[in-house]
């Protein structure tokens, strides 16, 4: 392809090697990478403060990589990302935009908008693979429709019949296209109050692509051959610190599939049962995160509705006294509190607390889990809106494969279970270092001069639990009743006994979000809180699936599975640098957003599976690149391929300020990855 010069436009694929775009750029000749600085198209998941300065670190790098390479990156702020684009078409006369493709819906209606535009004008406009070992249409049951339980997702993904695109190389040489009338926008990620509390991240994470290529190279050479065994261990580095890379796209998951695929073979071939078994797990966390994205692209609500239709029906505490003490740390509870205030320092959690925390919220306190999930967005370093509504939608037995909701883990069991020694709680609650072994999950139950010789007097320096385990365990138990009773109510008026199954709760209207989603400084003994929002999400084309009966949960699976699936699969360092809660109770904190509303289109539930070679057009597509008239790299007979089509929605700024969106969108006229 020959002509002009072509924007690479970079989202969340920040980095020079196995990047699809970026190497049909170079083929194509002249190259002008860009990145657009567009929060406000989030609505209200908008980037947190940890997540803005990762942000920060990553186009740095990259910018340096760049130009190391020939060329640099042009940087853009903007309200609207398809404005932005088509300004700096005009300014360099660009005739080509190449970028990778990205899962949630709202970017799904981003990126068909900038097709469509952009291809009425002559622009070229071509998508790939880069996220994903294989792409969502791409995984399908024997009846060619979308898996509804993660094993069989998984246990097809590693059945394919062909491999995973191995990962390339990053190009020897870009040749810049002419920038000068495309001067760069400044970016600004920080305010003043929030330096000092970013300087804390710089001492526990490196950003950028190369730095996770290191990061994962420690992690295959070292922690990975015990995974199996250590992964569960909350007081120590043991796990790969590998999600917030992942998250920013510095490290591409065909190269950690490869690299890690590689090491279980040679283990295999030593006889070491155990390597082979640790690949097994982190492959399946990877596996997590790719069925992430397949829930998202199959159920594009599923971060604001629960994906089994009576969930609907459970009556959720509104209550923010209680999400304020949860967010503070406060609870009672050693492991929980350990573990929020580790997030609020830190912007980070091992995954096994990410488990303790969501499940008291959700169960023991009974908080509406979106409540949780935003939290997790507004203060994760990795916060990822697939990832996290997966975790949470698996937590609160929204899931046909989740945790059942009736089943409440005691915080003081799993503290001697993820933390033996109680290192862990220490680290991070000083008021009870000094407390042994023995109390340290459950200081309720201490002696009295136990807890006078470690200096811990209960209800004043460290709270009583706000809530007693069998006394959550009553409540649970008629909120569920009456749920059932409220679901079973509900089928008696349907008409023609319409049942409710998977992705069929569209009428359900989500809770809205407190006023204030952060927490307050107090003068308390929780020493520093650092909290702050998201990190942005972005993508590609979204059916949504309806099944028309009620999918009930697997019987089969026995509580280690549960376990090793988790959904919140995103695993902790490369060392173990993560920096110490701060001393200074004042550190200014970020303000809270506003509660949310839905800003994401109303989906059909329907999918039209359609015969790539069959229909209009003919022809097939490549599983890495695919574009009108463009020759293809493989075949693959009988892919089918999705149709997506978006309704009305009276809750989505975006479609609104966009109604062109509004339109039954063809997979082949998209020129997406196939």
């Amino acid at each position: 392809m020959t002509g002009g010069c072509s924007i690479v436009w970079f989202r969340r694929d920040l980095r020079v090697e196995d990047n699809p775009a970026l190497a049909a750029g170079v083929r194509s000749g002249k190259v002008i990478p860009v990145f657009i600085w567009a929060p406000e198209e989030e609505g209200h998941y908008y980037p947190g403060r940890v997540s803005r300065w990762w942000l920060k670190q990553s186009l740095s790098l990259l910018d340096s990589s760049l130009k190391n390479l020939g060329t640099s990156l042009i940087t853009k702020r903007s309200s609207d990302s398809v404005s932005s684009l088509l300004d700096v078409i005009k300014s360099t006369g660009a005739t080509q935009l190449f970028f990778n493709h990205l899962y949630d819906p709202l970017s799904l209606v981003r990126d068909h908008r900038a097709k469509e535009i952009l291809s009425e004008i002559g622009i070229v406009v071509r998508s790939f693979n880069a996220d994903l070992l294989y792409e969502p249409w791409e995984v399908l049951d024997d009846e060619g429709r979308p898996f509804t339980t993660f094993a069989a997702f998984w246990e097809r993904c590693l059945s394919m019949p062909y491999d995973p695109e191995p990962p390339q190389l990053p190009p020897k040489r870009i040749i810049s296209g002419d920038v000068s009338k495309c001067p760069s926008d400044t970016l600004v990620f920080e305010n003043e109050s929030e330096k000092g509390s970013n300087a804390l991240l710089s001492r526990a994470w490196t950003p950028g692509w190369s730095n996770g290529n290191k990061a994962l190279t420690a992690f295959i050479n070292g922690p990975l051959l015990h995974y199996s065994i250590n992964r569960r261990k909350a007081d120590s580095a043991t796990t790969s610190f590998l999600s917030p890379h992942l998250h920013f796209g510095e490290v591409s998951v065909r190269k950690v599939f490869h690299q890690a695929r590689i090491k279980q073979i040679l283990w295999a071939n030593e006889g070491n049962k155990s390597g082979e078994e640790s690949v097994n797990l982190f492959l399946k966390s990877i596996g997590l995160r790719e069925y992430s994205r397949y829930m998202s692209f199959n159920h594009p609500y599923s971060h604001e509705r629960p994906l089994l239709g009576h969930l609907k029906f459970f009556p959720w505490v509104i209550d923010e006294g209680y999400f304020k003490v949860w967010r503070q740390g406060r609870t009672g509870y050693p492991l929980v509190d350990a573990g929020m205030r580790e997030l609020w320092a830190t912007g980070w959690l091992h995954d096994r607390i990410r488990v303790v925390v969501s499940s008291f919220f959700v169960k023991v306190l009974q908080l509406p889990w979106r409540w949780g999930m935003k939290y997790f967005w507004d203060t994760l370093l990795d916060a990822d809106l697939e990832s996290d509504a997966l975790g949470w939608q698996y937590i609160s037995g929204s899931l046909p494969d989740s945790h059942e909701l009736e089943r409440i883990d005691n915080p003081q069991i799993e503290g001697y279970k993820f933390d033996p020694n109680g290192e862990y709680v220490r680290r991070w609650l000083p008021e009870l270092s000094r407390l042994p072994t023995e109390w340290i999950h459950h200081p309720w139950n201490a002696p009295e001069y136990v807890l006078q010789a470690a200096g811990i007097e209960l209800g004043s320096n460290y709270p009583l639990p706000i809530v007693k385990i069998d006394t959550a365990q009553t409540r649970l138990q008629q909120a569920l009743t009456q749920m059932w009773q409220h679901e079973a109510n509900s089928r008696a008026v349907l008409e023609n006994g319409i049942e409710e199954g998977l992705g069929d709760s569209t009428d359900d209207t989500p809770i809205a979000f407190p006023q204030d989603m952060q927490m307050e400084t107090e003068q308390d003994n929780l020493g520093n809180r650092v909290t702050t929002t998201i990190r942005h999400y972005e993508d590609q084309m979204v059916p949504s699936l309806t099944v028309t009966t009620s999918l009930f949960r697997g019987t089969e699976q026995a509580e280690e599975e549960e376990e090793e699936s988790s959904t919140d699969h995103r695993n902790a360092g490369h060392d173990d640098r993560r920096a110490e809660v701060p001393d200074d109770d004042d550190m200014n904190l970020e303000s809270g957003r506003e509660g949310i509303q839905s800003v994401i289109p109303q989906f059909n539930n329907q999918i039209d599976l359609r015969n790539i070679n069959g229909g209009g057009g003919g022809g097939s597509h490549s599983p890495a690149e695919s574009s009108s008239g463009t020759s293809l790299r493989r075949e693959r007979d009988g892919v089918m391929v999705p149709v997506w089509s978006p309704g009305n929605s009276d809750t989505s700024s975006y479609l609104q300020r966009h109604p062109q969106s509004h339109q039954v969108i063809n997979w082949r006229q998209l020129s997406q990855t196939g």
